[in-house]
């Protein structure tokens, strides 16, 4: 039995300006990631939904800021209650079928959805194992940082590597974005593996 049960889970709206964005004030868990790192195939492990965010094999399916209204609450023994919160799920960078205008327009909506949403609890920095932090990886996660945000680092599609591999690609992550060992969460939709690890950072930051 999961110390954790997501008791309820739902798509909210999709935000495409500030103004848009939902009203009630709930703590917000946000993801990030080049685009195809499997942010939506996250979500859905996590919420244990099979297509409660959309996925795509497309890059850049996803065009608009995604929010997700979760309940959860720990088994043994507190909290008593669910308590809510949002899953946002924004546009992936990097790679997308569309103009280099819309590219800078979604660029400048996250920037002022990050620097302006006060409940923003923690970002999910999601990165494919199999593959060294890219330019756009090592950016977003600077500008994370510099936001003064707290970070998360996911490595996203663990079960694609042996053991030997992914230790030495995890130690790439780690020194790529001069973090430590317990920065970086390795998890795996498919296995959902690591999908307790994250629901336990997320409880604590919720009622910390």
């Amino acid at each position: 039995m999961d110390e954790i049960i997501i008791v309820k889970s739902e798509y909210v709206t999709s935000a495409v300006s500030r103004k848009t964005c939902p009203e009630e004030p709930l703590p917000e868990i946000v993801f990030v990631g080049r685009s195809n790192v499997g942010k939506s195939s996250l979500i859905n492990s996590l919420t244990r939904r099979k297509a409660l965010a959309r996925t795509s094999g497309t890059p850049g399916k996803t065009q608009t800021i995604n929010f997700f209204r979760v309940e959860l609450k720990s088994a043994n023994p507190l909290p008593l209650t669910p308590v809510p919160f949002y899953l946002v799920d924004l546009p992936g960078y990097g790679y997308a079928k569309t103009s280099k205008t819309n590219r800078a327009l979604w660029a400048k909506f996250i920037d002022e959805y990050l620097s302006s949403r006060r409940d923003i609890k923690f970002v999910c920095q999601l990165i494919d194992m199999r593959h060294p932090p890219l330019e756009s990886d090592l950016k977003s996660f600077a500008s994370l940082i510099k936001k003064n945000l707290p970070v998360l680092v996911v490595a996203t599609k663990s079960d694609k590597l042996g053991k030997t591999e992914r230790q030495k690609h995890l130690d790439a992550i780690q020194k790529a974005l001069n973090v430590d060992a317990d920065s970086v969460l390795p998890y795996s939709s498919t296995k959902n593996e690591g999908r307790s690890e994250l629901l336990d950072v997320i409880l604590n930051s919720l009622i910390e």
